[in-house]
């Protein structure tokens, strides 16, 4: 069976218009006309370079761009890429801290805190306060170096002068401020850990959160024993957030922490130090009650400190800041302050130990 032949798509099939091979091309070719003297000669049409293009923008185009694809892999060829060392890791490193130095750790330590440190006040009435000092002046008591109290008048208008000048709206007028301190919020339905000695007496208690926002508050748990009170916040900030609690068992000395409180009313206010011991045991300086198992540290602490939070780097709750130690009468940092174990602090506000 004879096949019929097959063409090349650069070769055109013979048409009626395109002369068949063998054939003289002259001899069809059509006369072209005569053109008077003087006249322009029309101009011939232009080939059009459809078929040309389309040969350029196929096999040619692909063989081109195979060929200078090869021509790049051959003269540059893929990134070689070698093994990482510890070298380049610890350049890596060096330059990032050389260009973006770590926070403080203790400025790591309030960030995480911040939200939940609230300022403690205790209210009383101004005339139960003298009173009592007129109480205690009828027997005096030697003092170190055998100084006794001043005169009841005396010391019952010392005592007024001394008491904090602080604003007080219309229901705080018969009201004085018996006692600052900080407390720290360990739920965020308003429970607040603080020291009892801060409230202690209190007729009134009243608390400042972070954001500004003030309520009373209602003690609904004491543990004397530990130097604790718990309190209840009678209202609370819509973005309230309890602290973090860490158990103390790896806890070390020579572990840094951060001490977060109001002291003399003061702050919130930081201060950084580490972990001097573990264990301890202070005697108050009436020496009524003797705290047991307590955290010695060395961040400053001074009076209105009491009750705050002593954390870790990382901002969580190791302790509460109970009392500072000073040999002498002065009341304020020598170096020495201890603070109650979180868990001991926990079983007061009735939640399980760690």
């Amino acid at each position: 069976m004879k096949r019929a032949p097959l063409y090349s798509p650069s070769t055109p099939r013979p048409t009626a218009s395109t002369p068949a091979r063998g054939t003289s091309a002259a001899a069809d070719k059509p006369r072209e006309p005569e053109v008077a003297a003087g006249a322009a000669k029309p101009q011939a049409a232009k080939r059009p370079p459809g078929r040309r293009r389309a040969w350029l923008g196929g096999g040619a185009a692909a063989l081109v761009g195979a060929a200078l694809a090869t021509a790049l892999l051959l003269n540059f060829g893929p990134p070689r890429s070698r093994a990482l060392t510890q070298a380049d890791i610890d350049r890596a490193v060096l330059h990032t801290l050389n260009t973006k130095p770590l926070p403080a750790p203790a400025a790591k330590a309030f960030e995480a805190i911040r939200g939940s440190v609230v300022k403690v006040i205790g209210l009383s009435d101004p005339n139960e306060t003298l009173a009592a000092a007129a109480r205690d002046s009828k027997s005096p008591v030697p003092e170190k170096g055998g100084k006794a109290d001043k005169p009841a008048d005396k010391q019952a208008a010392e005592s007024q002068r001394a008491q904090p000048k602080v604003d007080r709206d219309s229901d705080e007028t018969d009201r004085d401020e018996r006692g600052i301190g900080t407390g720290v919020v360990i739920q965020d339905n308003g429970t607040i850990l603080t020291n009892l000695h801060v409230v202690y007496g209190a007729k009134r208690i009243k608390v400042i959160f972070a954001d500004g926002l003030e309520s009373d508050a209602d003690v609904v748990a004491l543990r004397p024993e530990h130097d604790l009170a718990v309190l209840r916040a009678r209202r609370i900030p819509d973005d309230l957030h309890a602290a973090t609690m860490r158990s103390t068992h790896d806890l070390k000395p020579g572990d840094r922490v951060t001490a977060v409180g109001f002291p003399f009313g003061i702050g919130p206010s930081v201060s950084h130090g580490v972990v001097s011991g573990l264990k301890r045991e202070f005697r108050s300086p009436e020496g009524q009650r003797i705290l047991t198992n307590l955290i010695q540290f060395d961040a400053a602490a001074n009076p209105g400190n009491s009750g705050g939070p002593l954390v870790t780097d990382d901002g969580e709750v190791v302790g509460i800041v109970t009392a500072i130690y000073n040999p002498t009468e002065e009341r304020f940092f020598v170096g020495i302050g201890f603070a109650v174990p979180i868990e001991n602090a926990a079983q007061a506000a009735g939640m399980p130990p760690f």
